[in-house]
């Protein structure tokens, strides 16, 4: 993850949470050059992205789900759309 999404120090908030100790060796074991803030914000932001995506998947497997699936059906409406096309 690049530094490119590093928000100006003037926006940052500081809040205080209490971090699992093996998160906490984790992120200081995978921080590389950068602050273990700054790692811990990186991390932050993947998982909110991962959260967001997962819920849109959800939303589009929940509206996709009501589309019939009998072939029958879906047959008689190529038919019926065909023979609309040729009309035209």
């Amino acid at each position: 993850m690049s530094n490119s999404t590093s928000l100006p120090s003037n926006l940052r908030r500081t809040r205080s949470y209490s971090l699992d100790p093996r998160v906490v060796a984790e992120v200081q074991r995978t921080k590389g050059q950068a602050s273990a803030s700054e790692r811990v914000n990186q991390l932050l932001r993947y998982a909110l992205e991962m959260e967001r995506k997962a819920s849109l998947a959800e939303e589009a497997a929940e509206f996709f789900g009501n589309i019939p699936h009998d072939r029958q059906e879906r047959g008689a409406y190529q038919k019926a759309s065909l023979k609309s096309w040729a009309r035209k």
